[in-house]
């Protein structure tokens, strides 16, 4: 009876760039939920609806007269019920009607009120004992697209992985010192560098593509050499931004070039051999499947990853696996709407051998469940930025799931 769900609240709140969202309280006999929901500059065309005509404040209205009734007396650990109830409430397959913003945030505020009506952390709850793993932080260090204004890199985000941290928190660090590193060395190739940044706190110079890649291959190898382990670059690129499909091409309008599909490709595979990248999200426009297989095909050493692409969708994702097309994914609950339909595509992303990469999205607020999704449904990677404070709120709650987890091996070897 702890979980039984006795009340269900709504309200208008403010995110990252100031733009109102909805948070959802979800109260039980002995417990309270709380989860707000973020929202993306660049979405792709497959994801849910994130607000029913009218808004937020629509949203909230069909919480408190259509959803909130329906929800109250059930167990807030009846997470497949609740979420299936959503649906079924909607009645339509993107959430047209309450909106997947407003499925996100009560999805996830039932998760969250049973786990503290039972007094477990989330990440426990949703993965057991078995959840124990802390993932590799990725973060994003300098930007442009759609991320920041003016003259600044057509490529959204340059991002970095540190590899072989011995701890979640050196890991974070080391993130943090290459976005020190960028800035230094960004003083250095202009002078007149305010120290703007974008969306999610990475730099947002007036420079090309390729100095953004130099400075950040260079602040990674500086910092690497000091720390004594591996930070690697990454790109996010963005590429249904730049895909123009009247001219069947990828425009670069700040540097004033245009690339064909095949041109694309060769200009990515440049960059992965040049900068030995790690990772690249969305080399491609949202529905070139068949480039993605290409790319993944011929990069070596570097995961391919689709967020536009898959925008969490199982099916879209059934799509890539019979195509070979990418082999890592991005899990953003807030595309599809529920935590059960993006642990389904988790899971086919984990049996067919694509990593799952949890995922912040560019307009954010502090809520911190992402950092235990990552760890509850064991997402290698978690891709949630480096400074401001709705990024932190996520590293630090990971710093302290990583004390948690360290006290329990502790306890454990006590005991053998």
């Amino acid at each position: 009876m702890a979980a039984i769900i006795e009340d269900v609240k709504a309200r208008k709140i403010f995110d990252s760039r100031g733009d109102v969202t909805i948070e959802v309280e979800i109260i039980t006999a002995e417990g309270l939920g709380i989860a707000s929901a973020p929202s993306g500059a660049s979405k792709g065309k497959a994801e849910v609806v994130a607000y029913p005509k009218g808004g937020v404040e629509e949203a909230i209205r069909k919480v408190e007269e259509l959803i909130a009734p329906e929800l109250i007396g059930m167990s807030a650990d009846e997470q497949e019920e609740i979420d299936s109830l959503l649906h079924e409430l909607d009645g339509t397959e993107n959430f047209m009607n309450i909106g997947g913003n407003t499925a996100y945030a009560i999805s996830l505020a039932v998760a969250d009120a049973a786990a503290n009506s039972y007094g477990m952390p989330l990440f426990q709850y949703l993965g057991g004992h078995l959840a124990c793993q802390l993932p590799y932080p990725l973060g994003n260090v300098l930007g442009g697209g759609r991320h920041a204004l003016g003259k600044v890199p057509d490529i959204q985000e340059f991002l970095v992985l540190p590899l072989g941290a011995k701890s979640f928190i050196a890991a974070a660090e080391a993130n943090i010192n290459v976005h020190r590193r960028v800035r230094d060395l960004l003083v250095k190739a202009d002078p007149n560098f305010t120290g703007g940044r974008g969306d999610e706190g990475a730099w947002a110079p007036r420079i090309s593509n390729e100095m953004a890649l130099e400075i950040v291959s260079r602040a990674c190898e500086e910092v690497s050499n000091e720390i004594g382990f591996e930070c690697r670059l990454g790109l996010d690129m963005a590429s249904s931004t730049l895909w123009n499909p009247e001219k069947q091409r990828y425009i670069y309008a700040n540097e004033g070039v245009e690339r064909d599909a095949g041109a694309q490709i060769e200009y990515v595979l440049s960059l992965i051999e040049k900068y030995k990248l790690v990772y690249v999200e969305d080399p491609l426009y949202e529905d070139d499947f068949e480039g993605f297989h290409e790319l993944t095909l011929k990069a070596k050493g570097c995961l391919i990853c689709g967020d536009d692409l898959f925008a969490t969708n199982e099916k879209r994702l059934k799509v890539g696996v019979e195509m070979k097309a990418g082999n890592a994914v991005i899990i953003k609950v807030n595309q599809v709407g529920t935590l059960t339909d993006s642990l389904k595509t988790i899971m086919l992303a984990k049996e067919n051998n694509y990593i799952p990469v949890i995922s912040h999205r560019s307009g954010e607020t502090t809520s911190s469940h992402i950092a235990h999704l990552a760890v509850g449904f064991g997402c290698p990677i978690i891709k949630t930025g480096v400074v401001g404070g709705e990024r932190l709120a996520k590293i630090n709650e990971l710093i302290y799931i990583e004390e948690i987890l360290n006290k329990r091996a502790r306890m454990a070897r006590l005991k053998i």
